[in-house]
């Protein structure tokens, strides 16, 4: 079977080896196992905000290919924040002319919210709405104009009926997409899950404690962004260190997220990977092509061509397991499978 351990090198080493190397190409990128230096150098940066206890546990956006979201990699060094913005607590008769003039003086930007197109509606519905700057720094600026309540940030907003009232202002550090845990121990694909519903907020060192507090052995933990704005599609990852961990989160199925204002009852998966060969052929009996199913059983947790499915299915007690495949954004999905 092929490998897929793959071992994290200590902060240092990779400092010394980013030094030595000479800066990857796009041609290379994505060939290596970990990103560009972007990741490093913001870690460093936020690790004077980090409780001391993370300090020493914080590399971000280090993690091997399999579990790498390619939207966090590379890009402009100078980048911090996503480009997109929540912004909550908006006056109920602003609309979005009004939210666009009191936002424009950071930068071009766009008001959006979910559903906007579909609904026709000039009001933001729920009473909150996303900021899509055109240039990182407008958000830097925004930032920097906010006043600071304990770890929240606000701003003073006016529609035609409430002056200055206060909104929420929630941008997305680009460093609280990863979290590595414990760089000691090896990093398995097929030792992590997949995390639905993630609420977006929640950033990957919350994840992966509530995930270490509930199950044990978490290594890494990370929050699925989007490719043009990075910013969390509302789904994550987590790795284990152990079998028995993992097994215990996939069996549970559902999770309790709890973490400050957060309290949602969250989807475990297996984490499905697109490049495993059949554990049971070697891609033998199907032409040498990965396998496009995998068993989440307990009793299985394995790779299947069609005709291995087929096979070790047709078993008394295995009819009833079902397949999950590789869908898009990394989601798994269970799909039927009719025996000839």
């Amino acid at each position: 079977t092929k490998s897929t351990d793959m071992k994290f090198p200590t902060l240092e080493n990779n400092l010394m080896g980013i030094i030595e190397s000479p800066t990857p190409d796009e041609h290379t990128r994505d060939k290596t196992f970990f990103p560009t230096n972007q990741g490093i150098e913001r870690g460093l940066e936020d690790a004077a905000s980090m409780p001391t206890s993370m300090n020493d546990q914080r590399i971000s956006s280090i993690r091997p290919l399999h579990l790498i979201d390619k939207n966090v990699r590379g890009g402009d060094h100078s980048e911090r924040f996503s480009r997109k913005v929540f912004v909550g607590g908006l006056p109920p008769d602003i609309d979005e002319d009004e939210i666009h003039n009191s936002f424009c003086r950071f930068g071009p930007l766009t008001v959006d919210w979910p559903h906007k197109a579909e609904s026709k509606s000039y009001f933001p519905p729920k009473g909150y709405a996303f900021l899509l700057f055109e240039e990182e720094a407008s958000v830097q600026k925004l930032i920097d104009s906010c006043v600071h309540d304990d770890d929240k940030l606000f701003m003073y907003v006016s529609s035609p009926t409430i002056k200055h009232k206060p909104v929420q202002i929630r941008p997305w550090n680009l460093s609280d997409s990863d979290f590595v845990m414990d760089n000691s121990k090896p990093l398995d694909p097929r030792k992590t899950i997949f995390v639905g519903g993630v609420p977006r907020p929640l950033r990957a060192c919350e994840l992966a404690k509530i995930m270490n507090d509930f199950y044990g052995g978490v290594c890494y933990a990370g929050i699925d962004t989007d490719p043009e704005l990075k910013y969390p599609k509302g789904a994550g990852r987590v790795a284990f260190s152990n079998q028995q961990s993992y097994i215990a989160a996939i069996s549970a199925r559902f999770v309790q997220l709890q973490h400050g204002d957060i309290d949602k009852r969250v989807e475990v998966k297996p984490y499905v990977l697109d490049d495993q060969m059949c554990d049971h052929c070697q891609g033998a009996r199907c032409g040498g092509k990965f396998a496009p199913f995998f068993c989440s059983n307990v009793t299985c947790l394995q790779y299947y061509c069609e005709h291995c499915w087929a096979m070790n299915h047709s078993r008394q007690g295995k009819e009833f397991h079902k397949p999950l495949v590789k869908e898009g954004g990394d989601r798994p999905r269970t799909v039927p499978f009719r025996w000839n």
